[in-house]
């Protein structure tokens, strides 16, 4: 099996939610331990991948500085408005067509921003399970944890799904697993005893502050 190389992936931080469960707040840039949700999370993607990308459509300077603090050439992208029907805030989606359309690699590793405990070894696992399939390689890959709860916001994807995704979301699909499994994607078991916390979403404040009150997760740095 090939091996996915850092320099072939691009990673996709998705930031561009209302955060109508937290009160309309900004979810990334809520504060975890002292610092942003996002940084937390940008630090464990960081080592994955060549390239730090953030889907975010409010506070963008915050999150460039978030993002240069790991990649200097990292970029934020608003959505693709004009490829939504004109709507602000058009779900996981949008962001990652935005994703597609900005990486000059084959491949995007998306995460959600409020993953502070996303497996450092995430888009390997992924690429593997993407490549060991009966019927051949897949182009799309998200985690299935151990309780069956599939995560397709955290996913690996091949840019070739970007006029696919386009379309998609132009006919006013929003559906992310529904377009998943129409690209042939695959659910990749994470059952590893650290998967344990791993996809904890953070939907409400009172999951922050569960959070707040358990030890701070420390992340590898990235690689020079």
């Amino acid at each position: 099996m090939a091996v996915l190389e850092r320099q072939d992936l691009s990673g996709l931080l998705l930031a561009g939610g209302e955060g109508r469960r937290m009160g309309g707040q900004d979810k990334g840039l809520l504060p975890l331990h002292g610092e942003p949700l996002a940084a937390h999370v940008l630090r464990r993607l960081a080592p994955q991948v060549g390239r730090l990308l953030v889907s975010a459509n409010r506070h963008q300077p915050q999150y460039l500085a978030l993002a240069r603090a790991l990649d200097p050439q990292a970029q934020v992208l608003s959505d693709e408005r004009s490829l939504c029907g004109g709507e602000a805030f058009a779900g996981p989606l949008a962001g990652m067509l935005a994703g597609l359309l900005a990486c000059q690699t084959e491949w995007l590793l998306c995460t959600p921003c409020d993953l502070p405990a996303l497996p450092q070894d995430l888009a390997a696992r992924l690429w593997a399970g993407s490549q060991a399939t009966a019927g051949g390689a897949r182009p799309l890959a998200f985690p299935r944890d151990r309780e069956g709860r599939l995560h397709p916001a955290c996913c690996l994807l091949r840019r070739d799904l970007a006029p696919s995704l386009s379309d998609y979301l132009a006919r006013g699909g929003r559906r992310v697993r529904e377009w998943m499994h129409s690209q042939g994607a695959i659910e990749v078991a994470f059952e590893h005893p650290q998967d344990l916390r791993a996809f904890a979403n953070l939907n409400h404040p009172a999951d922050l502050a569960a959070l707040q009150a358990q030890p701070a997760l420390h992340a590898a740095p990235p690689e020079c």
